[in-house]
């Protein structure tokens, strides 16, 4: 839905439009990691191991804690992003066009606080029913939502701009967390939040934070390293020779386009290495050592075999998929470009998840930030020399060394 959905942006905001939409991203993304996605992580984690010991009574009150956690860090993220949206668009964005945007963006944090934590809850207890639901509303009351505004604009002959998308992804945060709300209550949890104690909320607070800061500080320093890297782009293009509104045009061809193209796939390997956390963790709380290897063995062979498939076939195709998705030669020609990452990427997302379900946050937040900074270089110093194919072959370079760090790592850790 969502690929589709790009293509209906691309098509009705063109390219530069795509390119400034993108251009919040970061900030959405780094925003969203400061308040919730460590928690949530953590929490799926530490739900799976008291399930594997028994003790499903402490999951609710595990619930709870990280909902407090999340929901109050949100607000303040919220609060603060719409006091200064006016400087980080112009200081940071490098774009003031972006300021309404950021102030739009800022009202969805709280829902996806809730959003990512019920969802967490629920990952750890091996249940996908609830999280693919909440994720299918949120995707569909987005694309309705911003289609709907797109008619109304149409109807009042008004020319609609990009930021009835924003306003799409509040939407779509508030429809899944609603969602969400609606299932935890007809489970009868939340009759439950009035017996967490203090000292209940302080001990899984303790247990929660040692796990979800360096998974928070992972996902932070990786979106400003992210943040910095989407930033350049732009700039570096001028650098390179291109006119401002040439170089979002590439920018928003390259992430709007053609990325989601090679991404496509990759909602298979996301969804295994999404149960594969939990599910590592749990056998790793047994000890099953057997088991644990088999696993993981498998998850690799089948990433990297789904990952060949896809490079052969975009490599034959991605010229053809180019023109006719998105009309666009120059779409083609990254996407060709681009199919050669695909081995590494898929398998990737598979490696990070098993690092961190045996519970080496720090590793995974090394390798990852390695892997930004060799493409932040690329950006810097190939993007000025060799326009924007300088940062695909960067960009390829980080996924190799990431594969070959989480392999070596993985191999040491079954056979020590």
């Amino acid at each position: 839905m969502g690929f589709f959905y790009r293509i209906f942006l691309s098509h009705t905001f063109g390219e530069e439009g795509v390119g400034l939409y993108h251009l919040v991203f970061p900030v959405y993304a780094l925003c969203f990691s400061l308040t919730c996605a460590g928690v949530e992580t953590a929490l799926s984690r530490c739900i799976a191991k008291r399930l594997a010991r028994g003790q499903k009574k402490e999951t609710r009150a595990l619930l709870y804690t990280s909902l407090i956690l999340t929901v109050s860090f949100s607000c303040i993220v919220t609060i603060l992003l719409q006091r200064y949206a006016g400087f980080i668009a112009g200081g940071f964005l490098k774009d003031s066009r972006c300021t309404d945007f950021l102030v739009l963006l800022s009202y969805a944090f709280p829902f996806a606080a809730v959003h990512s934590c019920i969802c967490g809850y629920y990952l750890g207890m091996k249940g996908t029913r609830v999280p693919a639901l909440s994720q299918l509303i949120e995707q569909t009351a987005r694309i309705l939502s911003v289609y709907l505004l797109y008619l109304i604009y149409q109807k009042q002959n008004l020319m609609p701009d990009i930021s009835i998308a924003v306003a799409g992804l509040v939407l779509g945060e508030i429809a899944s967390s609603a969602y969400c709300i609606c299932k935890i209550r007809g489970k009868s949890l939340f009759s439950r939040i009035p017996h967490l104690s203090v000292t209940a909320f302080l001990t899984h607070t303790r247990e929660l934070l040692p796990l979800s800061v360096p998974l928070t500080a992972n996902r932070v320093l990786l979106n400003i390293l992210q943040s910095v890297e989407s930033v350049s782009i732009p700039v570096c293009l001028q650098t390179f020779g291109m006119a401002r509104s040439n170089a979002l045009s590439i920018y928003g061809v390259l992430t709007g386009m053609a990325l989601p193209c090679i991404l496509f796939p990759s909602a298979i390997t996301n969804s295994v290495s999404v149960m594969l956390l939990p599910t590592v963790a749990e056998i790793q709380a047994l000890n099953n050592k057997k088991e644990l290897t088999s696993i993981i063995e498998k998850c690799i062979c089948s990433c990297v075999l789904l990952g060949s498939i896809c490079c052969a076939f975009l490599l034959c195709f991605g010229d053809w998929a180019g023109n006719f998705l998105f009309h666009s030669p120059t779409v083609g020609r990254f996407i060709t470009v681009l199919s050669w990452i695909c081995p590494f990427l898929y398998t990737n997302n598979t490696f990070i998840s098993i690092i961190n379900g045996i519970g080496k946050t720090y590793l995974s937040f090394f390798i990852n930030s390695a892997s930004l900074i060799i493409r932040i270089a690329s950006v810097l110093y190939l993007i000025p020399l060799c326009g924007i194919y300088g940062y695909l072959w960067g960009l390829l370079a980080s996924q190799v060394f990431v594969f070959l760090v989480c392999l070596g790592y993985i191999y040491h850790y079954i056979h020590k």
